[in-house]
């Protein structure tokens, strides 16, 4: 029982001198609690504040750009970068300031965050020496926001930590009107403490967040809620393409198909749009293939069957083989195609 404050006492020194070495770069906090005779460690995780942190932004596209605006406009600093110099300087006008290489914005922010369009361009940004792990300071922290492999996002993880970077996973479930409007879902992999210390950040981006488990969980979720998403909207096009074929008005079977309660709201607002042919990417059908193609990686590696993934993905990759940059709804037409239907219609020769 004597050797119990001894042990207690050490604890405590050495305690103050890891906050001594660590306070000018790591932003954690170390608690020694002592329940009479037991003496333990408790990890917390400093939150993330507009008042004490800086942010980077990797990837001004199509759902970076709003993203981004979103961060400033609630009064974080941030600093974007993108190969395109010219995507992040449309983010000056609301505060933003521009990176000119990824050593710069890593070196000056607390928190990175990126959001980018595959794998191979997540670990260039991030690995070598000219990557975000080699300039950023240790205790700093990333928010990688990209639908990736979840092996990816476990690797980008063990990268990290051989830096002093803890490392989410974090995907998104919404298209560019929901990132516009913060109505957003999220999904996060990684450490619990950290997730939790972002939620300044969540806030802001998002209506809904959840926390799923450790690195690539965020990765894994988002390619199982993609799975429903792409499926289903095959399983429209076809029902589309049928019911023109059986005679009904397109405009009026879109319009009334889209109120009906088998259509999920992430669909409704597509056949709203294909009424006026209106296939403008707010999910670009070039990255739902990417998915299509992690999903049926994953499905392999965990030996899942998946015979209408398999089926939508090949619809999918033949309209994405046209090389219009259109909405992943312009399966619509390829199943219009299909059946020798116009867009507005009309029975083809």
């Amino acid at each position: 029982m004597r050797n119990i404050p001894l042990a207690a006492n050490i604890l405590r020194e050495y305690s103050a001198v890891l906050a001594k070495r660590h306070n000018a770069c790591f932003p954690l906090l170390w608690k020694l609690d002592r329940d009479y005779n037991v003496a333990k460690w408790r990890f917390i995780m400093k939150s993330i504040t507009q008042e004490n942190d800086k942010l980077g932004f990797i990837g001004i596209g199509y759902m970076g750009r709003p993203i981004a605006r979103r961060l400033l406009e609630s009064g974080f600093k941030l600093t974007a970068y993108d190969r395109n110099h010219g995507k992040s300087e449309e983010l000056i006008q609301y505060g933003g300031k521009v990176a000119q290489s990824l050593s710069e914005l890593s070196s000056s922010c607390d928190v990175v965050l990126s959001c980018l369009p595959s794998d191979e361009a997540v670990l260039d940004v991030y690995k070598g020496p000219a990557g975000v792990f080699a300039s950023a300071r240790r205790g700093s922290r990333v928010i990688d926001l990209s639908t990736v492999f979840p092996q990816t996002s476990q690797e980008l993880s063990s990268l990290g930590s051989e830096h002093g970077i803890d490392v989410l996973d974090v995907t998104m479930s919404g298209s560019t009107p929901a990132a516009e409007n913060g109505l957003l879902t999220l999904f996060g992999g990684g450490n619990k403490e950290s997730f939790d210390a972002a939620e300044s950040i969540f806030r802001v981006i998002a209506k809904k967040y959840f926390y799923l488990g450790p690195n690539g969980s965020g990765a894994t979720m988002k390619l199982v809620v993609n799975t429903l998403l792409g499926i289903g909207m095959q399983a429209i096009a076809e029902a589309v393409a049928f019911g023109e074929k059986a005679g009904l008005d397109r405009n009026r079977l879109l319009d009334v198909l889209s109120q009906t309660a088998v259509v999920a709201p992430a669909h409704a607002g597509k056949l709203q749009r294909a009424m006026k042919n209106d296939y403008s990417p707010q999910f670009p059908i070039r990255l739902m293939n990417k998915d299509f193609g992690l999903i049926l990686d994953l499905a392999a590696t965990v030996d899942a069957r998946m015979p209408a993934t398999g089926a939508a993905f090949e619809i999918n990759a033949r309209q994405s083989d046209e090389g219009a940059e259109q909405d992943f709804s312009a399966v619509i037409l390829q199943m219009e195609k299909r059946a020798r239907l116009g867009s507005n219609g009309n029975r083809r020769a």
